[in-house]
């Protein structure tokens, strides 16, 4: 056996309804401390879903400062700002409450607020923080994209690049999933975070570096959950058996992707997120059937493993099992009824070329595909999806 290493978080918490309780859970894991700041967007806070959790906060003796300006693909000044003001407030601990941009953000807040000896413009690529954090909890309202147990976090740097800061200093101290949260999740967001999550599982499992046994395991289970609950719980967003599945699923395939890193996918959704702000799930749905075409005939062995758990009783040969997994995820896309073609959301042909190129500076990513990819062959997977 290759040797590996494997990392996540020393402590996960699932509970339905743990929200209702985040006081007593920090108070129990960080009994000398008593300033939080909590990371969030202004819609999440806005809407109530975060009362409960605050008032039980108070309850238990936490001064809370709640930073709510977090937006989708979050560029630098957003998270230099909230560093600001975690660092006037004296955070002690922070807390990634939201989606993945606000779990990301709440990453890099971490670093950032007790020191000012690195910047962040110092930090991107892979192990380049030098510093120690603040205690870090992560909490997810979506069930996607598993930044609550990865080492990731990705900011849009200028007017549409896409970075990443990778570093073993990411990972939470403390993940909690409360299902609770997210029931209700409106079908776009729960269809796009979920087929977010089915890639990360995907990718994982077809890495070309560091695929390892314990990733494998993770991303099988974490398929199997994602491909029989994700229509049940679009069908009915009050589901909680599904939406329990859901969650646990992308954070075992967030487990899985932050020891097997992702590929292709992520590296030609990256383009479509930062151009064109399409939200982050849905840039991978829209190239995942064409990628994977793509990959077939190099992945074709894996992929078959994969069709066993998306299409049970399937069988034949690799070669038809591959296609029946592509055309299964077609399916499953289609019924939940977000776009499905790049002109759907807004994207011109003549926008492919730059996308193309931009795809192409996503080397942390494209190492890690099972066929090598060059320019004209991710114009030509973009002209596919158009």
């Amino acid at each position: 056996m290759n040797a590996f290493r494997f990392q996540t978080v020393p402590t996960l918490v699932v509970e339905f309804g743990a929200a209702r309780r985040l006081g007593a859970l920090l108070r129990a894991q960080f009994p000398a401390l008593t300033r939080v700041c909590v990371i969030t967007d202004g819609f999440l806070h806005r809407s109530g879903l975060l009362n409960p959790a605050l008032a039980d906060l108070a309850t238990h003796g936490w001064n809370a400062t709640v930073i709510d300006d977090v937006i989708a693909d979050p560029p630098e000044h957003i998270v230099l700002d909230a560093t600001s003001r975690a660092r006037s407030a004296g955070a002690e601990i922070v807390l990634g409450l939201g989606g993945g941009s606000s779990m990301d953000v709440a990453k890099l807040i971490a670093v950032l607020a007790p020191q000012q000896q690195q910047a962040l413009s110092e930090m991107y690529g892979v192990n380049k923080i030098t510093v120690a954090r603040l205690p870090l909890v992560q909490m997810p309202t979506t069930a996607g994209t598993g930044s609550e147990v990865t080492a990731v976090s990705i900011v849009t740097v200028g007017e549409a690049k896409k970075m990443g800061v990778v570093a073993p200093q990411l990972v939470a101290d403390l993940a909690i999933l409360d299902a609770e949260l997210t029931l209700g999740l409106p079908v776009a967001t729960t269809a796009a975070t979920g087929v977010d999550a089915m890639v990360h599982a995907i990718e994982a499992y077809t890495s070309a570096h560091l695929k390892n046994p314990v990733s494998d395991l993770l991303a099988v289970k974490a398929l199997e959950l994602l491909s029989r609950n994700l229509l049940p719980a679009c069908e009915n967003g009050g589901d909680r058996a599904a939406r329990e599945a859901m969650l646990l699923g992308a954070t075992f395939a967030g487990q899985a992707f932050a020891n097997s890193p992702v590929a292709a996918v992520h590296a030609l959704a990256y383009p479509i997120g930062g151009i064109y702000h399409v939200p982050h799930g849905l840039s991978n749905a829209l190239v995942l059937p064409h990628v994977l075409r793509f990959n077939a005939d190099a992945a074709a062995p894996l992929y078959a493993e994969l069709a066993e758990v998306v299409v049970p009783g399937v069988t034949g040969s690799d070669e038809s099992k591959t296609q029946a997994l592509i055309e299964r995820l077609e399916q499953m896309i289609a019924a939940t009824a977000i776009p499905a073609r790049l002109r759907d959301v807004g994207i011109e042909q003549s926008g492919l070329e730059r996308m193309a190129s931009d795809a192409m500076l996503q080397t942390r990513l494209l190492v890690n595909n099972p066929r090598p990819m060059t320019e004209s062959d991710a114009l030509a997977i973009y002209t596919a999806a158009f």
